[in-house]
């Protein structure tokens, strides 16, 4: 009896001390997931498609990289504030400004006909939307698309001008709207598409090295890129907008666009006083 006994109370201690580290690696569990999600004063929460390259996307390795995250790296720095960079369904975009999940909208973000829904940086650099095909498609104009499939990401500034582009897109045999821009060229490749709208600087990526696609000469239209901030922050605006202005003064705004874009510099921001 003493011998079932002294088993039953060796197993209640063990018990209990397995339920106390149980509660403490919970307690830590949790603790390091909070500290992870919170959005505070010092950190720059940044907003990116993570599937549009050079301007944001996971690299061979993992990491989130490109052309808007350096820029978004550096000016984070000068303003000595931590970054965080939040991968976003680009059509959920507003959702998550607006819930302040993120702090700005800043990967290739076209300013022009989103004027007034945003406070905006002065814009960095001019781009223009293209339409890439086939290179033995048959397609060289605009008006060679009248009864193609077309496809263009969903929300995209793509999306904008085929929709303001009334003749145009009234043209197309049908017209898709994807989730991004690799599903695009995928059904391209396929056949599944004959053509997709997209940033020329995009389009210049992910056809890079394939011969059998091209970008038509004649573009859809013309724009400019610059940070989305939600409505009336102009607080952290300004500070963006100065991180930017200093980075263009001293050259590093150069450097990242030469890394980029073929030895390129495509920055059209003034470098202010």
């Amino acid at each position: 009896m003493k011998k079932v006994s002294k088993i039953l109370k060796t197993f209640i201690v063990c018990f209990c001390m397995a339920l106390t580290m149980t509660a403490c690696s919970s307690s830590d569990d949790s603790s390091s997931q909070a500290d992870a999600s919170d959005n505070d004063d010092k950190t720059l929460v940044v907003g990116f498609d993570q599937n549009f390259p050079p301007f944001g996307y996971v690299d061979d390795d993992g990491n989130y990289v490109g052309f808007d995250i350096d820029l978004a790296k550096e000016a984070a720095k000068r303003m000595d504030m931590k970054i965080k960079l939040q991968p976003i369904d680009w059509d959920s975009k507003d959702m998550e400004l607006d819930s302040g999940t993120i702090d700005c909208i800043w990967n290739g973000f076209t300013i022009n006909g989103r004027e007034k829904q945003y406070t905006w940086t002065d814009p960095y650099m001019d781009n223009s939307q293209v339409v890439v095909v086939r290179t033995d498609s048959g397609i060289n104009t605009l008006s060679d698309l009248k009864g193609k499939n077309v496809e263009a990401q969903k929300e995209s500034s793509a999306d904008t001008a085929l929709s303001e582009n009334k003749k145009l897109k009234k043209s197309f045999g049908n017209y898709t709207t994807v989730a991004d821009y690799n599903t695009g060229i995928m059904d391209l490749e396929s056949g599944a598409a004959d053509a997709v709208a997209m940033d020329i600087y995009v389009a210049q990526d992910q056809i890079a090295g394939k011969d059998n696609m091209k970008i038509l000469d004649e573009k859809i239209s013309s724009e400019q890129y610059a940070v989305g901030f939600k409505k009336g922050n102009t607080e952290l605006r300004d500070k963006v907008q100065k991180a930017l202005q200093e980075m263009v003064k001293d050259g590093t705004f150069q450097e990242i666009s030469e890394k980029w874009f073929d030895g390129q510099n495509v920055c059209i921001l003034d470098a202010g006083e």
